[in-house]
């Protein structure tokens, strides 16, 4: 499984794999994944019993630490599987399986069919499998090339509006040039939890399912007046005579999850010349090549890419320093802050136009500041390009 997605991950407890079989196929034994049922195998006798014999079977990663006799290369993992543009190595999950009963050669063997992909939640549609050109196996010395006797795919899409009725998160903001604040619309993400939130004078230790992730990933958020998992903050920070400065704040609301190696896509026409992040990886995306304006943010690992659940430690942040084209760059409506942003795949409600940080009457012409020594802190980052 290859996770082609640039910004979209499969995060804990991970992914569910399914289909129906086109036979009375079973499958005797697995390494990498396992079978979630067993189902009815009685029609076997003997030790001979094989690992699932449903119709219908539905597998599952296996957990990191399983027995080296258990595992292939890139299994093991818990089902997390990294985004493309995030980390190819690790945007691959394999796992081996031996059918029975599907016969003795390539001209035997049916198509499952009716596959499902859970990424951990809803939202993907798979195709049918599609027989495809044998995939070659090259020997360790490279000398000696062999063939699969049959290889199909299979492509599974993803779709935010099949995945939940409501966003999962949404865009506040706020500028060094303006006192007020531009919240989160008002139920950005719809207020069907707002009976069972936790209000922030509320005893934690009281709260029943604290800390404690439901099988179907049900939220336990803190009662706020936009209802997201999750809050993306743009700050305009400082402004330079040839840089300005932003601040990108994550917060995780809910009291059950933690975000592992999560994403944050921004779109923005002054990404074409980011100097520097702080704290956070970044990567430009740049699907076409007339246009530079999206931006790949994730966390540094073993460090702050997982975004842990509500409370003290349950938010991430960084500073980018952006180089200023004088023939486009300005701070009149809106125009220093995100035209759309995406939390792990999925596009974040942003406030309306009219309601930005807008710049006082007499700022116009009296916003620059004389730029500090940038040699003093100035770190070159490598950027890859896809």
């Amino acid at each position: 499984m290859t996770n082609f997605q640039m910004y979209r991950n499969i995060m804990t407890p991970g992914w569910t794999l399914g289909w129906v079989w086109a036979k009375k196929e079973v499958i005797w034994s697995m390494v990498g994944a396992q079978a979630t049922q067993q189902g009815d195998c009685s029609k076997f006798r003997g030790g001979n019993i094989p690992h699932s014999c449903m119709k219908n079977p539905t597998v599952v990663d296996l957990l990191p630490g399983v027995p080296y006799n258990q595992q292939i290369a890139n299994c093991c993992k818990g089902g997390v599987v990294a985004s493309w543009g995030q980390d190819r190595s690790a945007a691959v999950s394999s796992f081996q399986l031996s059918v029975g009963r599907s016969g003795t050669s390539n001209k035997t063997v049916k198509l499952p069919k009716n596959f499902t992909l859970m990424g951990p939640g809803p939202g993907y549609t798979c195709s049918q499998a599609k027989i495809v050109r044998n995939t070659i196996f090259i020997s360790p010395d490279g000398r000696r090339q062999t063939q699969a006797l049959m290889t199909w795919n299979v492509t599974c899409t993803y779709s935010q509006l099949l995945a939940s009725k409501y966003p999962k998160c949404c865009v506040s903001m706020s500028s060094f040039y303006n006192s007020t604040i531009t919240p989160c619309p008002t139920c950005a993400c719809g207020c069907q939890d707002k009976n069972t939130c936790v209000k922030s004078d509320t005893k934690l230790s009281s709260v029943v399912g604290l800390h404690t992730p439901t099988k179907d990933n049900t939220p336990l958020l803190q009662c706020t007046q936009h209802m997201c998992p999750v809050r993306v903050h743009w700050h305009v920070k400082l402004n330079y005579k040839q840089y300005w400065r932003a601040k990108i704040a994550i917060t995780n609301f809910d009291y059950r999850y933690n975000y592992t190696q999560w994403t944050l896509v921004a779109e923005h026409p002054n990404l074409n010349n980011v100097t520097q992040v702080f704290s956070f990886n970044y990567k430009p995306i740049v699907p076409f090549k007339s246009k530079n304006d999206t931006g790949l943010f994730y966390g540094l690992k073993f460090y702050n890419d997982v975004l842990t659940e509500a409370g003290p430690d349950g938010n991430v942040q960084t500073e980018l320093i952006l180089e200023k084209d004088l023939e486009t760059f300005t701070f009149k409506e809106g125009w220093a802050f995100p035209r759309r942003i995406y939390f792990n795949g999925d596009e974040c409600t942003m406030p309306p136009p009219d309601s930005y940080p807008h710049l006082p009457n007499s700022a116009h012409s009296n916003l620059a500041m004389k730029l500090p020594n940038l040699a003093f802190f100035w770190v070159l980052l490598t950027l890859a390009f896809f």
